[in-house]
């Protein structure tokens, strides 16, 4: 299993980068990142930066208001003029230096992360390094972006070319703020667009650290461009008239809104969005690696993973089996200090996600659940650490199809287990969601597994495994998760458009 191979890797290596705090430079200096340099926003209103694991107040941080967003777009707008005429291959080679130089701060950017969002060490690790390989897979892609020549009668022929679309903005999500920078601009910057991206106000910090690292790898300012804010100011940038497409991950409402301002303006607009994803057991898994595949479809990042599989189908043949395991394997799961090697269980980004994820707890158990596990608030023994939001995972067994647990996101460490008789019947349950990011399927048998991919409704499946995220595999949703997808060779179609050229080699001709 490559993530948990990687974990052990990581565990084993000496590591000396400091712990990064309050007063560290990356999270003190300003937070904005226009035109190559780092400057406070101007608005009137601002957001206090919370660290997840202590609960302390970090430091105020000025939101973007709209002459912000109208510098950054404008400097964006008149990089473009001169990176998108820049070859493939010369902007490929920009990416793939800053994925090396991503390599080479591994550990001081996943530190930042850490203390941004709460999530263990051994985790951020793991989310920098993928990031860093897919800035350089994109890297490699940008010379290959093309057209095609087409051949036609009496000598005549058409030709097309792919173009970038302008100027991107983009919107991230906390769970993963590195990886929604990376996974947003690396493709955008590919294919000769420039980017404005707003991260979530909750974890401001890393997609900062990304601008400077573009350009000490050669990005000419003005490509890459950070602004800082709440809802008011991914409104002001979704709205702006200077942006040619809007590239969003987040809740379903708010992809929603953000869909309908850039119908305003006809722009190109990615989605993806939230999930309540499938996991199926059949009778003949491996017992064990269905165990460690739902714990890594609901555990991860203390659940806040928007393809988890939080939907657990087990078959009753092996039902009591299997829980037996999972819940002793869960209750050793280590909580406390996320920048400690051995700890598998971080903070909660919030106090406002923390209590709902308990609310969602308590309500399952009067809608008839069993909490067989965890579920309750947690307080390390460490008291610096006693203002943090710990919560222990949970495993909610007794659970119903038309539980409210069952049908809504949690987007926390809740398991639901539900039990299953026959294939046809656990797909048509499946498939009953609004949602379609993703799916698991754990079986022996090769037809079965082919058999309820290609039956679930979903844009992301993963067989005997659970969300592992290989370079140049795309992802993204069906129904309402989302639309397009991210993080594979599609993705620089949603970054592009295609001009068709004909060429006519004869005579025109016309009836008039």
């Amino acid at each position: 299993m490559v993530f948990m191979r990687f974990c052990t890797l990581v565990r084993c290596q000496h590591r000396s980068m400091s712990v990064v705090s309050k007063v560290t430079p990356q999270v003190q200096q300003p937070l904005n990142y226009v035109n190559g340099k780092r400057k406070d926003g101007s608005d009137d209103e601002s957001f206090n930066l919370i660290q997840p694991a202590t609960g302390d107040e970090v430091r105020e941080v000025r939101s973007s208001g709209k002459s912000d967003i109208d510098e950054a777009v404008c400097k964006a707008r008149d990089a473009y003029k001169s990176w998108s005429q820049m070859s493939g291959f010369d902007r490929g080679n920009v990416l793939k230096e800053a994925a090396n130089i991503i390599r080479k701060r591994e550990e001081e950017l996943a530190r930042t992360e850490v203390f941004d969002t709460g999530k263990p060490i051994w985790e951020a690790r793991y989310d920098i390094r993928g990031c860093a390989d897919t800035i350089d897979y994109y890297g490699g892609l940008a010379a290959r972006i093309t057209g095609e020549f087409l051949p036609l009668s009496n000598g005549s022929f058409s030709y097309t070319i792919r173009e970038p679309l302008g100027v991107v903005g983009g919107i991230g999500a906390w769970n993963y703020p590195f990886q929604m920078a990376a996974w947003k601009s690396s493709p955008a910057l590919a294919c000769g667009n420039t980017f404005v991206f707003k991260p979530s106000p909750l974890t401001p910090l890393t997609a900062v650290m990304l601008g400077e690292i573009y350009k000490e790898a050669g990005l000419p300012d003005g490509c890459y461009n950070v602004l800082q804010g709440e809802a008011k100011t991914g409104t002001l940038l979704s709205n702006h008239s200077g942006i040619d497409k809007m590239s969003f991950t987040g809740s379903v409402p708010t992809g929603s809104k953000i869909m309908e301002m850039c119908a305003k303006d006809i722009k190109h607009i990615t989605l993806e969005l939230g999930g309540k994803s499938p996991c199926i057991i059949f009778e003949d898994a491996v017992i064990d690696n269905a165990v460690t595949g739902a714990m890594l479809a609901n555990f991860l990042t203390q659940g806040q993973v928007c393809s988890n599989g939080t939907r657990v189908f087990v078959h009753k043949k092996i039902l009591g089996q299997f829980l037996d395991k999972l819940i002793l394997r869960t209750k050793k799961m280590k909580i406390g200090d996320p920048n400690l090697e051995d700890v598998t269980v971080g903070a909660t980004i919030s106090m406002e996600q923390a209590e709902k994820t308990l609310y969602y707890v308590d309500l399952a158990k009067k809608e008839g659940a069993q909490v067989a596990c965890g579920g309750e608030r947690v307080t390390p023994s460490d008291p610096t650490l006693k203002g943090g939001y710990y919560i222990s995972p949970c495993v909610l067994t007794e659970c119903k199809d038309n539980m409210t647990v069952v049908k809504e996101e949690v987007f926390g460490s809740v398991m639901s287990v539900l039990s299953f008789d026959t294939e046809t019947e656990v797909i048509t349950r499946a498939n009953d969601t609004e949602f379609g990011l993703a799916g698991g399927i754990f079986t022996r048998d090769l037809s079965r597994a082919h058999r309820v991919a290609g039956a679930l409704q979903a844009g992301s499946l993963y067989v005997n495994n659970y969300n592992v995220y290989p370079v140049g595999v795309p992802f993204g949703g069906y129904k309402k998760s989302g639309i397009g997808r991210e993080n594979g060779p599609e993705t620089l179609d949603y970054y592009t458009q295609v001009k068709s050229v004909y060429f006519e080699m004869g005579d025109a001709e016309a009836p008039f």
